[in-house]
């Protein structure tokens, strides 16, 4: 790269994570406000409260806003250029426009690479500490709540022809009671199986049975028995009974792809909302990537105004990618939009709006 490259990456990842700093300071404070009632609730010392929420708050809240903050960044910076002729010294030294947007296109390709791994793996790892203390100590109401403070019964598949249920399942002890599960063949049942407590066992990574009655129908007869003690593997672990409105948020993409396999496999709800999730983490990254080239190509030309004409238009851009968003997702878990096309479709957009933008901005 040349002393160019250096400058304008420069100047672009320094206002970038100065307003992202500057605005998790400011999110934590409000949250403190908000949330006093909470920690005192809690228990928590100032540095327990710090270990057990917001080391997951301020990752989830930078990784919620980081593209909107990569556009103002952007916007930002280059306005101020603009407003101090530099960009129009740069063009007239002989730079073309291209030239001169390949530090955006390396400094939004390296953030977009930077939000990618994030959430891969860090964010939703953070998502997971936060959603573990709203979930005991704010939204004492929630779901995930009932799941780790209760019992509850539950039916679910296993696979495309084994159904189960368990009444009474504690995820606190990974415990429950009057297993039931049958496995189907077109339309007869041919295996059947009960038992009067099922747990958890982590040595072994299995499910113990107690007082098991397992019953197998063939053509010209059945086979009945009768075990006292049993451990056996089944297609679910503790995890997967455990699922709640933080679930998407809190797999890895590794686990997500793996929930997304099994909850198909077992033809469970709210299978596009996982699926979603797990697009839109490939989406996202090239979502700062085309906010860059937007930023740089609206704040680029030198207006009467300067950085707060830039800015308005920016936020209106912004805001459109935001209501395109918004439907596409209502469009697919409420309707029957692919999620894969409806992850996609604001970047489709805005790839077209980057080329209009590009076509028609002064070179």
């Amino acid at each position: 790269m040349k002393k160019l490259d250096w400058y304008i990456l420069k100047k672009f990842l320094t206002v970038f994570f100065f307003s992202i700093f500057l605005f998790a300071v400011i999110a934590v404070v409000i949250d403190i406000s908000e949330k006093t009632d909470d920690f005192v609730k809690s228990g928590f010392s100032a540095g327990e409260i710090f270990t057990h929420y917001y080391i997951g708050f301020i990752p989830h809240i930078i990784a919620l806003l980081f593209p909107l903050f990569v556009f103002i960044a952007v916007i930002f910076f280059t306005s101020k250029m603009a407003g101090q002729t530099e960009i129009i010294a740069i063009l007239a030294s002989g730079i073309t426009y291209d030239r001169w947007l390949r530090p955006y296109w390396i400094g939004g390709a390296l953030l977009g690479l930077l939000l990618w791994i994030s959430n891969f793996w860090f964010i939703p790892k953070a998502n997971t500490i936060r959603g573990s203390f709203e979930a005991a100590y704010v939204d004492t109401h929630s779901s995930y709540n009932d799941l780790v403070r209760g019992s509850t019964d539950i039916y679910f598949r296993i696979d495309s022809f084994t159904y189960a249920g368990i009444y009474s399942y504690d995820t606190s002890y990974k415990r429950g009671n009057s297993f039931f599960a049958y496995q189907m063949d077109k339309d007869k049942i041919v295996y059947n199986i009960r038992s009067n407590e099922i747990i958890w066992d982590t040595a072994s990574k299995s499910w113990s049975l107690s007082d098991v009655f397992e019953r197998r129908i063939l053509e010209d007869k059945e086979l009945n028995t009768y075990v006292p003690l049993m451990h056996k593997k089944f297609a679910f672990k503790p995890g997967d009974l455990e699922k709640d409105k933080y679930t998407k948020d809190k797999l890895t993409t590794p686990e997500l792809i793996r929930q997304i396999n099994l909850d198909a496999l077992r033809g469970a709800e709210g299978l596009n909302e996982l699926k979603i999730e797990r697009y839109r983490r490939d989406a996202t990254p090239l979502t700062v990537l085309l906010l860059t080239l937007i930023g740089g190509i609206i704040a680029g030309r030198k207006v009467r105004g300067g950085s707060g004409s830039h800015l308005a238009m920016g936020f209106m851009i912004a805001a459109l990618f935001i209501i395109t968003d918004r439907f596409s997702t209502i469009f697919s878990t409420k309707g029957n939009l692919p999620p894969l096309i409806a992850a996609w479709i604001p970047n489709i957009i805005f790839v077209w709006v980057v080329y209009y933008l590009y076509k028609k901005a002064a070179k």
